[in-house]
């Protein structure tokens, strides 16, 4: 089951993960995504987290570490997502986050025990 969306009442959502190949860097990737999106019909909006059709997320982009006005990666809240980190470990659960250097997977089993402690 899919988590209820954030911010102010909205339809529910499918949260997914992919991996991508590409030779861009992460700023053009970034625009490329934005356009994405556009074209999928999401309008601008100034509210956070409102209802949108789509919202595409760089999560992270090999092992890099970029952090800029307009795009941060490792994406900051990664770590603090069940619903990011769920798909993300099916996909690729010995990816080492660059920063915190552990697994997704160790990730996701820290969140999980944290969220809903585990009996002794």
């Amino acid at each position: 089951a899919e988590p209820p969306p954030l911010g102010p009442p909205q339809r529910d959502y499918l949260n997914t993960v992919v991996e991508v190949e590409t030779t861009l860097p992460p700023q053009e990737l970034l625009e490329c995504v934005k356009r994405l999106e556009q074209q999928l019909g999401r309008a601008p909006s100034s509210q956070r987290w409102g209802p949108r059709i789509i919202d595409v997320d760089i999560l992270l982009y090999e092992d890099r570490i970029v952090e800029e006005e307009r795009l941060t990666i490792p994406h900051p809240q990664l770590h603090q997502r069940r619903f990011v980190l769920e798909p993300l470990a099916q996909l690729a659960p010995d990816l080492v986050h660059p920063v915190l250097k552990r697994t997704v997977q160790e990730l996701l089993e820290e969140l999980t025990s944290t969220k809903h402690p585990r009996p002794a």
